[in-house]
């Protein structure tokens, strides 16, 4: 079967692999012209993802690239004793395996593991999908039409690909309430392993780099009304920020000082994409595309990494018989999806406070993790199935041994 999938960031390569391991023949467009180098946000895979990475024997490759951070420092609006804690302790309120890595060092190392055996072409998108009882007639911005069996949209909250076959975005998209702002500039602070954040009533920033990087990321969370403003209005979405954090202290105006100065900068609503189903004849959605749950603040990263690899696995578990796969996909993937909306919503609560009495009570929170040991963290986190230890609950099939994890029998 000849499959496109549209998107070249992190799902549309993992899904490129495992359909290429399972047979299939691969092609994937990307919009960009070439693989983004630098200026993306770190991004964190916890254990699920983990897994199928080392499967991939890509493991050690994103090791060597995770970020390194060891430590974060919160310091809140009011003054007052910043607040440190070693990331370990953090993370494993999520997961008990976590890489914390640079998405576009992922992505490069994605691609990098299948350029050999998949097609790609870059800067380029499809402009019109038609499909009938035997495939897809697909055409192209400039490149020339082209038929395929399947096509896959692992393009993001933005998906073109949904658009093309479910409708508009505004049908699927749902705010939670904040946006976000991320953009490289020098590393002035001489970060060493640690983060630096700063927290306000209703905003809240962070200040990070990568161990082998010599610039930074600031990062940038405020709660907001749903702005008018387009995801590529780069000029007002810069100036929504200054606004968003007029007043603010801390290292806040060296950092937007430094903004218009970044060659890397990124701004959105962190949005969700709910829908009753991902699928549609011979087209499927993976990833953001078809259920995000908000960037930064739903575990994202590692929920497209799994989808895309049980998207790959129920195709060739049901050798190619897409009806049954993508009913698989779907029911295999559910309760991950709607408990990663729940999740992403709560964090988004958590990450930005509303008042000054939540606001002292992430400041507490925070310094309690620093003395809690590690096994009571963990007992805390994992009371409920629906928490933000949810990654873990999930059991990966082995789909090369035959192994199928839909719930639907043949």
């Amino acid at each position: 079967m000849r499959i496109l999938v549209s998107g070249a960031s992190v799902a549309g390569p993992v899904l490129a692999y495992w359909l290429d391991h399972h047979g299939f023949e691969v092609t994937v467009v990307e919009r960009a012209p070439a693989l983004r180098k630098a200026g993306g946000h770190a991004v964190d895979l916890f254990k699920p993802a983990v897994e199928i990475v080392e499967r991939m024997g890509l493991l050690p490759a994103i090791e060597e690239r995770k970020t390194g951070t060891r430590r974060v420092t919160l310091v809140g609006a009011g003054g007052g004793r910043p607040v440190r804690v070693d990331i370990d302790r953090l993370v494993v309120a999520f997961s008990d395996r976590h890489v914390e890595i640079m998405r576009d060092d992922l992505s490069e190392i994605l691609h990098g593991a299948t350029r050999d055996r998949v097609e790609y072409v870059f800067g380029d998108s499809i402009a019109s999908l038609r499909e009938n009882a035997d495939g897809v007639d697909v055409t192209f911005e400039t490149g020339a039409p082209r038929r395929f069996d399947l096509v896959i949209g692992a393009d993001g909250v933005h998906s073109n690909v949904r658009g093309l076959t479910f409708g508009e975005e505004s049908r699927f998209a749902e705010f939670v309430g904040t946006y976000l702002g991320v953009f490289s500039l020098p590393d002035y602070r001489d970060l060493d392993a640690e983060m630096l954040a700063y927290g306000d009533v209703g905003r809240g920033v962070a200040f990070y780099s990568a161990a082998h990087l010599d610039e930074a990321r600031a990062l940038f969370l405020f709660r907001s009304e749903e702005l008018d403003c387009h995801h590529r209005d780069v000029p007002r979405q810069k100036r929504l920020l200054r606004e968003a954090f007029s007043g603010a202290g801390w290292e806040v105006p060296r950092l937007l000082d430094e903004m218009d100065r970044s060659s890397a900068f990124y701004f959105d609503s962190i949005t969700q994409i709910r829908m009753d189903s991902w699928s549609r004849g011979r087209i499927s959605l993976v990833g953001d595309a078809g259920y995000s749950p908000g960037a930064a603040v739903g575990g994202g990263t590692s929920l497209a990494v799994v989808g895309a690899y049980v998207l790959a696995g129920e195709l060739a578990a049901a050798g190619g018989d897409h009806e049954r796969a993508f009913r698989a996909y779907e029911s295999e993937l559910g309760d991950y999806v709607r408990y990663s909306w729940a999740m992403g919503r709560r964090m988004a609560k958590r990450l930005v406070s509303d008042s000054r009495f939540q606001l002292r009570a992430l400041l507490l929170g925070t310094r309690l993790f620093a003395f809690l040991p590690p096994g009571v963290i963990r007992a805390l986190a994992g009371l409920q199935r629906t928490g933000v230890r949810l990654h873990d609950t999930i059991e990966l099939r082995d789909y090369s041994r035959g192994e199928r994890a839909g719930r639907e029998q043949a």
